[in-house]
């Protein structure tokens, strides 16, 4: 095997694959890369039995062949190398020659017969759609999903299609968040919970752009299709929550402020809030809502905190305290420049979403009990 590419395209095809070599196996073939050529195609593999990653580049293919080289190694050697075109042969030793400029490395290689092959997905149901709108709806739910291994359903995100609608929803127990979509197309309904960490994945190789990605769906696997990459991933087995019943649809308070206003106060106050002599204490930040004006506050140890803002409000006066982080979380991923905040009572949800997108975006929040 002997190949000719430009250092930048083979980079972005290592970083994008990746994620998907296993940080801790028995197996070393699994911390590996599988190089492949193909005519002029170069094909990089990983898969760590859960998620299996798939990039083809265009390169300057010499002589055909295929290898297995341990990933992080040929990465962070890649990565160092002078911007310029990289030579990789595969020698009568098999070892990887790597070259370029006054460079030269040589890597013990793996034998590519013994590389695992990604699952063959017989899908059941699939959805085509934009690849910037699924990088929206990822990156307005992703911070969401829960990091506790305990409860591994909630580890994932909710991909719904019902009534050519796409949903998508995480939870972690203290909060939700749920951004939808309309389907251009006429498809079935169906449900998959996608892992986490799959989706990251997903996200980073996402174009901002209008190229299509398609989803398929099948049993126990779930399967991402672009122009030159493809994401195998299992899924995750349980029952989600029902988060169309765990959502208010009615407000006793309601308030519309100004994102970037709410933020800055938010940013500001957390700066109290996380400065704690107790580290393991959560001190949280209470809303006082009276009329026309939103009082943010916080108080411990180490000092006090207080911001106001003067607003739009309905309803009743509200005293009611939250995890300022959450909050922030949700803020962040609003581009739009009003939101509103709906309160029922001072320990029933709250929900955030922009006044702009209709319901299509919709985060709910847990408050934190105020000590009397």
């Amino acid at each position: 095997m002997k190949i000719i590419c430009e250092k930048e395209k083979l980079l972005k095809g290592i970083n994008s694959v990746v994620k998907g070599v296993s940080s801790k196996t028995t197996m070393p073939i699994l911390e590996g890369i599988l190089i492949q050529t193909n005519d002029n195609d170069l094909k990089l593999t990983t898969y760590d039995l859960e998620i299996g990653i798939e990039y083809i580049m265009e390169c300057n293919i010499k002589e055909q062949g295929a290898t297995v080289v341990n990933a992080i190694m040929f990465s962070e050697i890649i990565r160092r190398l002078p911007n310029t075109d990289i030579s990789i042969t595969l020698n009568e030793n098999n070892l990887l020659v790597i070259e370029c400029e006054g460079s030269l490395y040589k890597l013990a290689t793996m034998n590519p017969e013994e590389f695992p092959e990604l699952p063959k997905i017989n899908v059941d149901n699939s959805i085509e759609i934009e690849q910037n709108a699924l990088k929206n709806m990822i990156r307005k739910t992703i911070f969401a999903v829960s990091l506790e291994e305990n409860r591994p359903i909630f580890t994932g995100c909710l991909f719904e299609v019902k009534d050519n609608k796409l949903n998508v929803v995480a939870v972690d127990g203290f909060r939700l968040a749920w951004k939808s979509m309309y389907l251009n197309t006429k498809y079935n309904d169906f449900s998959a919970v996608i892992p986490g960490k799959t989706l990251n994945e997903v996200n980073k190789i996402l174009n901002d752009s209008f190229d299509t990605i398609k989803i398929g769906i099948s049993k126990n696997q779930a399967l991402f299709e672009m122009s030159n990459c493809k994401i195998v991933t299992r899924l995750l087995d349980g029952e989600f929550l029902n988060y169309r019943n765990a959502i208010p649809t009615t407000w006793e308070t309601r308030i519309r402020v100004n994102k970037e206003a709410l933020q800055n106060c938010f940013e500001r106050i957390s700066l109290i809030s996380s400065s704690s002599i107790e580290k393991e204490k959560k001190y949280p930040v209470k809303l006082s809502v009276d009329i026309g004006k939103l009082i943010i506050s916080c108080t411990n140890q180490t000092g006090d905190a207080k911001e106001e803002i003067y607003l739009s409000t309905e309803g009743k006066n509200l005293e009611i305290g939250f995890n300022p982080k959450y909050f922030l979380d949700a803020l962040k991923s609003i581009e739009d420049p009003e939101v509103f905040l709906d309160f029922g009572t001072s320990i029933s949800p709250a929900i955030i979403q922009s006044v702009e997108e209709n319901g299509d975006y919709i985060y709910m929040i847990l408050p934190i009990r105020l000590k009397e």
